[in-house]
Parts: C-alpha cells; sequence; structure tokens
C-alpha cells in the first residue's frame, strides 16, 4: 500500500509549482487531484496495518519489513507503464529480500517495552528535530536531486520517529480510549504526520522518484531500529561476528533499494500525466 501511494503521489506532486515546496499549501493543491487522493487512501490503508503490526511486533522487526514497499512499486510500475522485469531487476529484489532476511534472522530481535521514559522521549524528540532542520537547511540551494534527496532523508527521519509514536499510541489505546486521548503522544503523532506529509510530498516534487523513495524507504526503517535499540530495549545479538553481519546485510539491503529505483518502469513513472500538467 505505501509503494502504490508513493507512485501515486510522486506523480502528482511533480506537476505542482515550486513556490508550494514545504508548505501545508502544497497539500491544500494536492488535495483536490483525485489521484493523489487515491494514493493518500493507499497511505491511510498501509497506517492502518503498520500500527497493527507495532502493536504487536518490535520496531526492529516491523519497520526494516516495510522497505518490501519497493518490492511492490516494481511490479506495480512495471503494469502501469507497459515494461516488462530484466534480470538486473530480479537481482535487485533477490538482494532487498536476501538482506532483509539476513539482518533480521542474526539480529534476532527481541521485544522491548512499549513506552519510555519522559526525559528518554525529550532527547528522541530533540535529537530527531535537530535532524531534519539541518537536512532542511542543507537542501536550500542545491540542485533538484540533492534537494529530493536530502528532503527525503529528513522525512525518513520523521517516519522513523511516528513509527515510535504509533507503537506507543497502540498500546496506550489498549489500556482504553481515555487513556490514549488523555497522553501527549497522538497529539504529537499528528503533528509529525502532517510535517512528514509535507516534506516527504516535497521531495517527490523537487526530484524524480529514484532520488526520493530509495532515501526515504532506507532512512526511516535505520532510524527505526536505532530508536527501537536504544530507546525501547528492543535487543538484538550484540556479538562482534553478528555485529558484521548486521551492517553487512544492511548495507545490501539498501543497496538493492537503490537500484530497484533505477528500475526503468518505476523511473517512467516521473512523468507527471497530462490532467494534472
Amino acid at each position: 500500500m505505501y509503494a502504490l501511494a508513493s507512485v501515486l503521489q510522486q506523480r502528482y506532486a511533480a506537476a505542482q509549482p515550486m513556490d508550494r515546496s514545504l508548505r501545508l499549501s502544497l497539500l491544500a493543491r494536492l488535495l483536490r487531484n483525485p489521484g493523489w487522493v487515491l494514493g493518500l487512501a493507499c497511505d491511510g490503508v498501509g497506517y492502518v496495518l503498520q500500527f497493527v503490526a507495532l502493536g504487536h511486533g518490535p520496531l526492529v522487526v516491523v519497520q526494516p519489513l516495510l522497505v518490501c514497499g519497493l518490492l511492490f512499486a516494481l511490479p506495480i510500475g512495471a503494469a502501469w507503464a507497459g515494461r516488462t522485469l530484466h534480470r538486473r531487476d530480479w537481482l535487485a529484489a533477490l538482494l532487498v529480500c536476501a538482506g532483509l532476511a539476513a539482518f533480521l534472522v542474526v539480529a534476532a530481535p527481541h521485544p522491548g517495552h512499549d513506552n519510555v521514559r519522559p526525559l528518554v522521549w525529550a532527547i528522541l524528540l530533540t535529537s530527531a528535530g535537530v535532524a531534519v532542520l539541518v537536512l532542511l537547511a542543507a537542501s536550500r540551494g542545491r540542485d533538484a536531486w540533492h534537494r529530493a534527496v536530502l528532503l527525503s532523508g529528513a522525512a525518513g527521519v520523521i517516519y522513523g520517529v511516528t513509527a515510535a509514536l504509533t507503537k506507543t499510541c497502540a498500546h496506550l489505546l489498549g489500556q482504553g480510549l481515555g487513556t490514549l486521548f488523555g497522553s501527549w503522544q497522538p497529539y504529537a503523532l499528528i503533528g509529525a504526520g502532517v510535517a512528514g506529509m509535507v516534506i516527504a510530498q516535497s521531495a517527490f516534487q523537487v526530484g524524480s522518484l529514484d532520488s526520493s523513495l530509495p532515501t526515504m524507504s532506507v532512512v526511516d526503517p535505520v532510524v527505526s531500529i536505532v530508536i527501537g535499540a536504544v530507546a525501547f530495549g528492543e535487543s538484538i545479538a550484540a556479538a562482534p561476528g553478528a555485529v558484521v553481519i548486521e551492517v553487512l546485510a544492511l548495507v545490501a539491503m539498501s543497496g538493492g533499494v537503490f537500484l530497484l529505483a533505477y528500475f526503468e518502469g518505476v523511473r517512467a513513472l516521473d512523468k507527471p500525466p497530462p490532467s494534472a500538467a
């Protein structure tokens, strides 16, 4: 669902004027487009499924699995663009699957706790906020490709934080609606979600799908893995040999993601539809 949402949203965001970048008015304009709204609906379904998954499993397991979105974007892109899959595309997909499987098997993640202390939340949100501001500042004055990469990185950081907030909200919901809405986390989740959406659509707007989607797909799970291990106490194998394999597996997975993004069927989707133009 996230893959389909990204493909739809990027097509229509790319047709918007550049002076709307990083503004809420960009979302206002996109909401008038049925194709983009369909992508937003796919986002909503994907988020509900992610919410349920995070209510049952650790961040270190759930978030890396979202990288599989590109594996679905591949056949979607092929069917939409009327193209066929080539051997290198299947090899890239195999690299993603192998890297993901190796990481999860070797890391053997164990669940941690569902919430963290206020001080930890403060450090986590402050650190993420600083990282996002640095990436946004660095994106100014850059060419389209580098600006899309940096904006996608900022969106990926925010989405990693929203995953942590989502996990806690799922836990609070289990204690009742009063407990959920009496806490600050759901409101922070809404704010972070809107900010992430604006930045992600701005990344889709200024650059092609092969520059924005891979960066977002890699940064989100990496940030989530760090948050899960450090803040939520989700333990992974820490023996020297295991750590080496885990790092190599994440590198292989990331490499496969970037190779998939260069699939010609996906790149062909970068051209905005005539109606949007």
